[in-house]
């Protein structure tokens, strides 16, 4: 079983900026891609950003631009870093670390952009 635990979530203007955090309870060398998602009340969680275990990267057009996924594989530690935010990003962020056959959920951390 592995551990995910997301933090850096809170309130921000709409402009402002914020930094979230995932932190692993095992290598997350050993996974395939480390995921961000979010989900709005009442909407389907969507896929934000993926960084592979190689490094790639892919984001989702509405925050092209605006976040970037990185990884810091000796800390276990994904992170996003989000600027220029806007209220439509309020949301639950939840990290996913997936391997081949397996993936597991982080709590999540909410976001709140107010306009």
């Amino acid at each position: 079983q592995v551990q995910l635990v997301e933090s850096g979530g809170g309130l921000v203007q709409a402009g402002g900026s914020l930094r979230l955090s995932c932190a692993a309870s095992r290598s997350i060398f050993s996974a395939r891609a480390m995921e961000w998602y979010r989900q709005a009340p009442g909407k389907q969680r969507d896929l934000v950003a993926v960084i592979t275990n190689g490094g790639s990267t892919n984001y989702a057009d509405s925050v092209k631009g605006r976040f970037t996924i990185s990884r810091d594989n000796a800390k276990n530690t994904v992170y996003l870093q989000m600027i220029s935010l806007k209220p439509e990003d309020t949301a639950v962020y939840y990290c996913k670390m997936r391997g081949s056959t397996w993936e597991y959920w982080g709590q999540g951390t909410q976001v709140t952009v107010s306009s």
